[in-house]
């Protein structure tokens, strides 16, 4: 007889951002996890000292694919910094990352210790900002400016209920999105 195969960490891990996304942290419960993966929650003892365990490894999780795998992948593929900046958007608020970066927001008005977290790794994307747009703007208000704007849009895009007249709300974004990355003129 077969042993049974031991359910993976890294399926926890995604159970548990899955049911942050969908609920927010009270989502996050070991009996509901393993009712929905069709497992028993033995297995998630193996693994984790409890539920703070795994809200923590979520947290990891999240940080680094929302932000060190995406910053390392846009500068190992280069390109122009405004190639550079809508690879970065694109990667870090696709659909399926930008729900669980939008949960994590919500949690950290809660949670004082997420909150830090989510400060942290704010800085790291705006510091991250203000590198690109620094290289090809000198002056350092319209660099803030211009980084605030863009992560600001980025975040904020799906709470927009705005109709937009002959455009898409995406089509509008975009559009939004470019003018920031246009590079000054001669006269600004």
């Amino acid at each position: 007889m077969p042993a049974n195969a031991r359910t993976p960490r890294t399926r926890w891990i995604e159970a548990g951002l899955d049911a942050l996304a969908r609920g927010g942290p009270d989502a996050v419960r070991v009996e509901a996890l393993a009712a929905e993966m069709g497992v028993t929650k033995g297995g998630f003892y193996g693994y984790f000292d409890g539920r703070p365990a795994l809200l923590a490894e979520m947290l990891d999780e999240w940080e680094r694919r929302c932000t060190v795998d995406i910053l390392d992948r846009v500068e190992s593929e280069g390109g122009d910094p405004a190639d550079r900046l809508r690879r970065a958007g694109r990667l870090t608020f696709s659909d399926d990352l930008h729900r669980i970066d939008l949960a994590i927001r919500e949690w950290a008005r809660q949670d004082a210790t997420v909150a830090t977290r989510l400060r942290r790794i704010d800085n790291v994307r705006m510091d991250f900002l203000r590198e690109v747009f620094g290289s090809f703007i000198a002056d350092p208000d319209e660099v803030e400016a211009r980084s605030t704007l863009v992560f600001t849009l980025a975040i904020g895009r799906h709470f927009i209920a705005a109709d937009h007249p002959g455009r898409t709300r995406r089509e509008a974004v975009q559009l939004a999105g470019e003018l920031l990355l246009r590079p000054p003129t001669a006269n600004s």
